[in-house]
């Protein structure tokens, strides 16, 4: 008999819990801040939200720090996006560096959330990748070696 009475409370508990057609929980309702949209106008597009306000690159390519940032990425970045401009799980890398300033790459790879949050194109992109880009946690040395990585996938030499 106490089998049944806790057989039934546990299922009466797992029934309760389940999803209801109109219920609302703290976590679907939007709160009073989230509902307001504010401008922020200090996120600049050209350069995104990071510390990396200026990042001065030479004419030619750093091939050592490419070949590392070959193996960062190769560890890191390429199980989701393509050297080509096809798309895999994230977008193709093929023109970044023609199409984003230096400052940008490096802001977006070390810090993706805030501009995510932020950049219309990105949320853009999102609706078509469908998956945020996920913070790798890279080190600044890292960061710069992917950017170079990326400068001769797109034909600097």
């Amino acid at each position: 008999m106490k089998k049944l009475v806790l057989l039934s409370a546990s299922l009466f508990f797992l029934v309760s819990c389940g999803k209801k057609e109109n219920a609302t929980s703290d976590f679907s309702k939007p709160s009073q801040t989230e509902n307001t949209v504010t401008e922020n106008t200090s996120y600049d597009p050209k350069k995104g939200e990071g510390k990396y306000d200026k990042v001065d690159l030479p004419a030619n390519l750093n091939k050592e720090m490419a070949s590392l940032g070959e193996a960062v990425a190769g560890t890191k970045c390429t199980s989701c996006h393509k050297l080509s401009d096809e798309k895999l799980v994230g977008p193709g890398w093929k023109g970044v560096t023609e199409r984003r300033t230096p400052e940008w790459i490096m802001n977006f790879i070390t810090n993706p959330d805030p501009m995510i949050d932020k950049d219309p194109e990105l949320q853009a992109q999102l609706e078509v990748c469908l998956v945020r880009m996920p913070n790798q946690s890279l080190t600044d040395d890292e960061a710069r070696q992917i950017l170079e990585f990326m400068r001769k996938n797109d034909g600097v030499k």
